[in-house]
């Protein structure tokens, strides 16, 4: 069936959008593929879920945008091909033809006019183009500042990049480097990423995920004066009412505060510690299991609530990027702070009444607050928001601090030093700064490079190429320098829906009148991994492009649906756990269709499948099974069902009313059931009445195959030519329902006697519960299940469910 109906599909070529206003528009999005080899099991599984739901659409007389592209730059693609010795071009547009030719095999519903890679010139010409006006608004800057850095691929990486101290694409251990980078002003949208979550219907996991990493605090700058130095250091804190419990300051070692307040007796010890820093991670400096470390800068700060003189302190569990780099230290309240002060022998004052009985340990909890007065303000007594607006007040009013917000989210780093993505089109001119390169100019593409040693020395190999790096400025005209970092390739997939909109428009990145027909995606299908990278980074270029006027909508993707993971006997598929399953292998076992099927009955979208429970066996069988339905009708093409049996034609149309609200509620796998309890009941009807030549027969089998289209193509297409009909079953449209044959004259009531099944009942639908216990109690099988035992309790649910529970 695959050889014999993929030549049709392409000829036919029946999944362009129409894009011409006769039809509601729905743009159905499937996360961006990367070229890095053939598919896998994972692909499976979320290509047949985002399929089914674009298919029901198409059927539904939606005009469909489903379109289909690489995101073919990044670090990955570049490895593998030096570990091939080959140039990461060659490496990655063989795997894109590759997984082409695989997803047309599977069958999916793409339309392929508006196939595009992000590492065409074409292409990315204009993520350059979007980070000049980036950078024109002040979103776009280079700033130096210690870095996260990947010593196996030699590259800095943003913040979402490192999961548990690691590098999220090889898996090492990530480290701290001091550079000079570019970077994404995100902070800037960093409350209304977290407002219009209210826009967005998303699991609530992936949001609460979001809204976790944006990090909103509420509280107070509060102001400390330092001894010997003009300019206070401003402290962000959440608990301002506990200032009178500040008995000592940490600063980040690796802040360039700390570098300033260090003084010359200390310089040596704390360049010592500074170097032992540099060496961990983020994970291991926040971890609370974590013997804690520092030094003593020499410095002194005023508390300016009770002007004590307080020591300044270094240590590692203060992170350089979090607020001013420096905190206040109260350790009757704080964990780490009780641990550091009495290490170091520091005072602890504690400002919130714990319990009688709390002792030896910081109290985090919430009380009364205690020891918190001087000459002109008191706390004490008042519970933890009294004391902290009092206190905001206070400080506000001395010019000593001020109410505000904290996020922890951070500006995306998207400088890499690496070859094979998108060159930074910025122009560094001694006389004239940084000068962007004019649009005219773009795209400033990358050299070929082919033969030169592309491996990762720390810095781009770009910058090797002297040829390509030294231009003319095109400011003053003198001798100049290209950038030699690439951006990192999430800038790429931050706008590549855009581009699918027009992928052949050559006046901007996408046509904005296509944008307005067709945005925001409709619904958006793919992994939970990329909570805080991809989807977060998306998010944030649609909010600058609205505000730029380039864009109405605010946010990219309406809907998101996450697919669970594919696993085998338990485990993570893996090639040294040898439990690795081939997709190939598998299609070459049981065909295209029996995969597909499999991978949508297996559970609820967002569950992990493992593979070794499934049966794509007993796929094929049902699916055989369905197919020959269609050989044995014998009822003519246009008859007229009505005057078919009228008990299948019920079944027929409740199936079609279940299947579109399972689909909208996304329980695929209950839909699935449906049409396999519809096959059963019309080879019933087939072989025990009303008979194959019977109307009704016909329309449940078209019915099944328009059903079975959504999941298994190339069997439905089959029936639907079996049938007498001319291909395409994709576009055969949603069979209409009969409300009439939707309302119910009876359902089957199941009457148990202690959970054992004694008989069943039909009753009309609206029967009460009394009622249905006393025809129950009536029946004679009860009766006699009962032998004469009196009935101590019944539980009836009307009207499906009776249970007697005997005495």
């Amino acid at each position: 069936m695959q050889a014999k109906w993929r030549p049709v599909w392409e000829k036919l070529d029946p999944f362009k959008a129409r894009d011409d206003g006769s039809a509601e528009r729905r743009y159905a999005l499937t996360m961006f593929s990367y070229p890095s080899g053939d598919l896998h099991m994972g692909h499976a599984e979320v290509f047949a879920l985002h399929d089914l739901l674009s298919r029901y659409w198409f059927q539904k007389g939606y005009d469909v945008l489903n379109p289909i592209g690489w995101d073919s730059f990044g670090l990955p693609a570049e490895n593998a091909a030096i570990k091939r010795n080959e140039h990461p071009a060659t490496y990655t547009y063989a795997n894109i033809e590759t997984q082409a030719e695989s997803i047309r095999r599977y069958g999916m519903s793409f339309d392929w006019s508006r196939r595009l890679h992000t590492s065409d010139p074409e292409y990315y010409k204009w993520t350059q183009w979007l980070f000049l006006r980036f950078y024109e608004r002040g979103l776009a800057y280079r700033k130096a500042s210690f870095v996260n850095w990947c010593p196996y691929d030699q590259t800095v990486l943003a913040n979402e990049q490192v999961i548990q101290g690691r590098c999220e694409r090889c898996g090492h251990e990530v480290t701290k480097r001091e550079l000079t980078q570019w970077y994404f002003k995100t902070t800037e949208y960093a409350q209304r990423l977290l407002d219009d979550m209210e826009l967005l219907q998303w699991p609530e996991e992936i949001l609460l995920m979001q809204r976790n990493w944006i990090g909103r605090s509420e509280g107070a700058f509060a102001n400390f004066q330092v001894e010997g130095r003009d300019e206070p250091i401003k402290v962000f804190t959440t608990r301002p009412d506990t200032l009178f419990g500040a008995t000592f300051m940490v600063v980040a070692p690796d802040a360039k505060l700390a570098a300033e307040l260090v003084t010359p007796d200390q310089q040596a010890a704390f360049d010592e510690y500074l170097t032992a820093v540099k060496s961990t991670t983020e994970i291991e400096r926040l971890s609370t299991e974590r013997d804690k470390t520092g030094v003593f800068l020499g410095s002194y700060a005023i508390n300016p609530v009770t002007g004590e003189r307080i020591q300044i302190w270094a240590a590692d569990y203060v992170l350089a990027d979090y607020g001013t780099g420096a905190i206040m230290a109260v350790p009757g309240q704080d964990t780490r702070d009780w641990e550091f002060a009495e290490k170091f022998g520091l005072p602890i004052v504690r400002t919130v009444q714990p319990s009688a009985d709390f002792e030896g340990k910081a109290y985090t909890g919430e009380g009364p607050a205690i020891n918190s007065a001087n000459d002109e303000i008191s706390l004490d007594g008042l519970g933890v928001d009294q004391a902290k607006a009092r206190i905001i007040d206070w400080l506000d009013s001395k010019g000593l601090g001020e109410r505000t917000i904290n996020y922890r989210l951070r500006d995306w780093l998207l400088s890499r030093q690496r070859f094979w993505g998108a060159p930074i089109p910025i122009i560094h001119c001694p006389a004239c700064g940084e000068v962007p390169v004019p649009d005219d100019q773009l795209p400033m593409e990358l050299p070929d490079l082919r033969g030169a040693d592309l491996a990762p020395k720390g810095v781009s190999p770009l910058a090797a190429d002297r040829e390509w790096v030294e231009v003319d400025c095109p400011k003053c005209g003198g001798k100049a320098e290209r950038d030699t970092d690439t951006m990192d390739t999430f800038v790429d997939s931050s706008w590549y829906f855009l581009r699918y909109l027009s992928p052949e428009y050559t006046d901007g990145p996408y046509d904005p009148a296509a944008a307005e027909r067709w945005m925001s995606v409709y619904q958006y299908v793919g992994g939970k991994e990329h909570a805080v990278l991809h989807l977060l980074y998306a998010r944030f270029f649609v909010k600058a492009l609205h505000d730029m006027g380039l864009l109405s909508v605010v946010e990219p993707f309406t809907r998101l649906l996450n697919q669970g993971q594919v696993i085998n006997q338990g485990k993570s598929m893996s090639k040294s756990l040898g439990n690795g399953v081939n997709l190939g292998d598998q299609i070459d076992l049981y065909g295209v269709d029996a995969v597909r099927l499999t991978m949508v009955f297996a559970g609820p979208p967002a569950d992990d499948i493992d593979w070794a429970d499934m049966s794509p066996g007993g796929s094929l069988k049902f699916l055989q099974r369905a197919w020959r339905l269609a050989g044995s009708v014998e009822a003519p093409l246009g008859s007229d069902p009505s005057t078919g049996d009228v008990e299948l034609r019920r079944i027929t149309h409740r199936t079609i009313a279940d299947s579109a609200e399972l689909i909208d509620s996304m329980r695929f796998n209950v839909m699935v059931a449906r049409i396999m309890e519809l096959v059963n009941a019309t080879r019933k009807a087939i072989d025990a009445g009303p008979g194959a030549a019977d109307p009704a027969v016909r329309e449940a089998v078209e019915t099944v195959a328009v059903l079975l289209s959504l999941v298994a193509p190339y069997t439905a297409e089959d029936m639907w030519e079996t049938l007498g009909y001319e291909p395409t079953v994709a576009k055969a449209g949603w069979p209409e329902v009969d409300p009439a044959l939707l309302v119910q004259d009876t359902v089957t009531c199941v009457v148990q006697i202690a959970g054992k099944v004694r008989d069943r009942l039909e009753v009309a639908p609206d029967i009460g519960d009394a009622d249905l216990e006393q025809l129950a109690l009536a029946s004679d099988a009860i009766q006699k299940a009962l032998d004469g035992r009196g009935v101590r309790k019944v539980i009836v649910r009307a009207p499906k469910l009776v249970n007697v529970v005997p005495a």
